[in-house]
C-alpha cells in the first residue's frame, strides 16, 4: 500500500493579515522611538523655558515607556542616559548638588531598576509564549498535514483559514490519500469552534486515515468514522467533542474510470466546472452527519457523476457557502466560478479566499475551506468519455 506522501503547499494568508502586521510592526517602531523622544522633548522644554518650569520632571518616563519594548540592558542604558541628561540639566540650572539633583538621582534610579525588572520579566514571558506557540503550532500541523499537490490523476489545490486568532487548525478538516485503485479524499467540518471541534476532527482524520486503504467502498469509510466518534463518546463521554457531530463529505476518484463518487453525510454538495459549465451536483439522498445525536437508519447514498480530464471539482465547508453580504445575501460560488472558467487552478484558493474576505459582512468569520480537485491524468478508455447521467444515486 502506498504511503501517505506529503508536500509542503501554502496556505492562503488569513485576511488582513498583512495589514494586521504592518500595524504591529509600526507601534513597535513607535514604542522603541518614544523613550528617546521623551528624553530629547523634555530636555528641549527645559531648556528654552523659564527656570521655574521644570520640565526635566518628564525624564522619568523615558526607562518606564522603554521597558515595554526594550531588552533589559536596554532599558537600563536609556535610564542611563536620562539620569545624565537630568544632572546636565541641573547643572546648566546652576542647581546645588544637595538635596535637589541628589533626590532626582535617587528617585531616577529606583525607577530605572524597576523598569529593568521589568523588562526582564516581559522578555521571560514572551520566550515562554513563543515556545508555547511553537509547540502548539507543531501540535495542529500534526493535526492536519499539509496536502499534496498532486495525487494519481488529480491535483488538488487547498484554500484553508481557521477563524480563531493565532491558529492553523479549526472545526473543519481535509485528507487525501494514493490508494491503491484511485484516490480518496475527506473534507468536512465539525460542530461548533475551539478545542473540542480541533479534537473531534482529529479523531475524524485519524479514523479516515486508517478505513481509505482497506475499506471497500465509501460507505464503509461512513461506516467506520460513525464507530469511531460512538466508541469515543463511550470512552469518554465527559469530553465536549464527544457530543459534537460533523458533516463529511468522502469522494473516490478512480485511476482507470472518468468518473468520481460522492458521499456526503450532511455536507453541502460540491460544485462541478466542465469548461465554462458550472454546477452543484445533484445529491439525491444525503445521509445524516457524522454521529448525530438521533437515531437514523437509512443506507449510504453514492453519487456518481463524470469526471473526466481538465474537469474540476470543488469541496467546501460552510464557510463559503453561507457567508453572507451586508444586505443578508449567500455568496454565489457557481456564479464566481464560472467567471474563474479561465483561471488557472493555483489560482482559484487564492481568489476565493480575496472575494469572500471582500463579500463577507465582516470578512471570513467562520472556518473556511475549499479542496479544488482537479482531473488531470488518464482515466479515460480507449472509447472515450461514457455518455454518463448527470447523477446516479447508488444507495448501499
Amino acid at each position: 500500500m502506498p504511503a501517505d506522501p506529503t508536500t509542503t503547499v501554502r496556505r492562503s494568508p488569513a485576511p488582513g493579515a498583512a495589514g494586521a502586521a504592518r500595524r504591529a510592526e509600526l507601534r513597535y517602531a513607535l514604542g522603541r522611538v518614544l523613550p528617546f523622544a521623551v528624553i530629547v522633548l523634555a530636555a528641549l522644554a527645559d531648556v528654552l523655558t523659564s527656570p521655574e518650569e521644570r520640565f526635566d520632571r518628564f525624564l522619568i518616563a523615558a526607562p518606564a515607556l522603554a521597558a515595554a519594548t526594550w531588552s533589559a540592558l536596554g532599558t537600563a542604558a536609556i535610564g542611563g542616559v536620562a539620569m545624565a541628561v537630568t544632572a546636565l540639566l541641573s547643572f546648566v540650572r546652576g542647581d546645588p548638588l544637595v538635596p535637589a539633583l541628589l533626590a532626582t538621582q535617587v528617585l531616577l534610579t529606583v525607577v530605572v531598576l524597576a523598569a529593568v525588572v521589568s523588562s526582564h520579566a516581559r522578555q521571560r514571558r514572551e520566550a515562554q509564549l513563543r515556545q508555547i506557540s511553537a509547540v502548539a503550532e507543531a501540535a495542529q500541523s500534526a493535526v492536519l498535514r499539509p496536502l499534496p499537490p498532486r495525487l494519481g490523476t488529480v491535483d488538488l489545490r487547498l484554500l484553508y483559514e481557521a477563524s480563531a486568532a493565532c491558529a492553523h487548525v479549526g472545526g473543519d478538516f481535509y485528507k487525501a490519500l494514493k490508494v491503491r485503485d484511485g484516490v480518496r479524499i475527506m473534507l468536512g467540518d465539525v460542530q461548533g469552534k475551539g478545542l473540542p471541534a480541533v479534537e473531534a476532527a482529529s479523531l475524524l482524520l485519524g479514523s479516515f486515515r486508517e478505513a481509505a486503504y482497506t475499506a471497500p467502498d465509501l460507505p464503509a469509510i461512513a461506516q467506520r468514522l460513525e464507530a469511531s466518534m460512538a466508541r469515543y463518546a463511550e470512552r469518554a463521554p465527559e469530553s465536549e467533542a464527544a457530543d459534537r457531530f460533523s458533516t463529511v463529505l468522502l469522494a473516490e476518484i478512480p485511476d482507470d474510470r472518468p468518473v468520481i463518487r460522492l458521499l456526503s453525510c450532511g455536507h453541502p454538495a460540491p460544485v462541478v466546472q466542465r469548461g465554462g459549465t458550472v454546477e452543484s451536483v445533484a445529491l439525491s439522498a444525503p445521509s445524516v452527519p457524522v454521529h448525530l445525536p438521533v437515531p437514523v437508519d437509512a443506507p449510504f447514498t453514492v453519487e456518481e457523476v463524470p469526471f473526466g480530464p481538465g474537469d474540476r471539482l470543488l469541496m467546501f465547508t460552510d464557510g463559503v457557502s453561507e457567508t453572507r453580504d451586508a444586505s443578508g445575501a449567500f455568496y454565489p460560488l457557481e456564479r464566481r466560478l464560472r467567471a474563474w472558467s479561465d483561471e488557472p487552478a493555483d489560482r482559484i484558493p487564492e481568489l476565493l479566499r480575496e472575494d469572500l474576505a471582500r463579500f463577507g459582512a465582516h470578512g471570513l468569520e467562520d472556518d473556511t475551506t475549499a479542496l479544488l480537485v482537479v482531473r488531470d491524468g488518464p482515466g479515460v478508455p480507449a472509447g472515450g468519455l461514457p455518455s454518463l447521467p448527470r447523477s446516479a444515486g447508488v444507495p448501499v
